[in-house]
């Protein structure tokens, strides 16, 4: 999160963590991003018809990463294309460090399993979102949300088709006889294209 007003949460940089070259997954460059110059924030914020959504690109420079670094990134060939279609219930991966946890000898991240629990392409009562069922965490926002896809490109098989906001729940929800939906927001990935153009 790159700002939180209500729990005074302004970091004023972000650090990226970037594989090395070669087979030994525990050697890591590290890149440091300012967000903000001369007192502006230097990401462009998504917004929905109901406000900000929480997602936001920050362009970095190629010349801050290290030659020696290895790292792929998502195009719009990776975004869903005419005539794709997802099926509700399709598998789908979540990719990110719920409460914080991941592999910190090797630097990766954990995934989790999860279901498309709404129809997509439907905008979730009128926002850019979807449902996907699946146990995420605090920690898992602004994750990836794919699906296997090998046709676009080879060397990276896989469909963006959102980003993680959070957990859903019911405030009506009898929390002693009911348990939690398991229910959570994702936004559409398009919403990247917006905000990198």
């Amino acid at each position: 999160m790159l700002l939180d007003p209500a729990s005074e949460h302004r970091p004023n940089r972000i650090e990226l963590s970037l594989h090395r070259l070669g087979s030994d997954l525990r050697l890591r460059n590290t890149v440091s991003l300012w967000l903000y110059g001369q007192g502006l924030a230097l990401w462009r914020q998504a917004r929905d018809s109901a406000g900000d959504v929480d997602v936001v690109a920050l362009e970095i420079p190629l010349a801050v990463i290290p030659a020696d670094s290895c790292w792929r990134a998502f195009e719009p060939r990776h975004l869903m294309q005419p005539g794709d279609s997802v099926r509700v219930g399709e598998a789908l991966l979540v990719v990110g460090f719920p409460l914080g946890f991941y592999d910190t000898l090797h630097n990766l991240p954990v995934v989790r399993g999860a279901v498309l629990g709404s129809a997509f392409g439907v905008r979730f009562q009128g926002q850019g979102c979807f449902i996907t069922d699946a146990p995420l965490h605090r920690g898992s926002s602004g994750a990836p949300v794919l699906r296997h896809h090998p046709g676009a490109d080879p060397e990276l098989p896989w469909q963006l088709l959102g980003v993680h906001a959070s957990r859903m729940d019911m405030q009506s929800r009898d929390q002693q006889l009911d348990a939690s939906l398991g229910l959570n927001l994702a936004w559409y990935a398009d919403v990247l294209l917006t905000l990198t153009q």
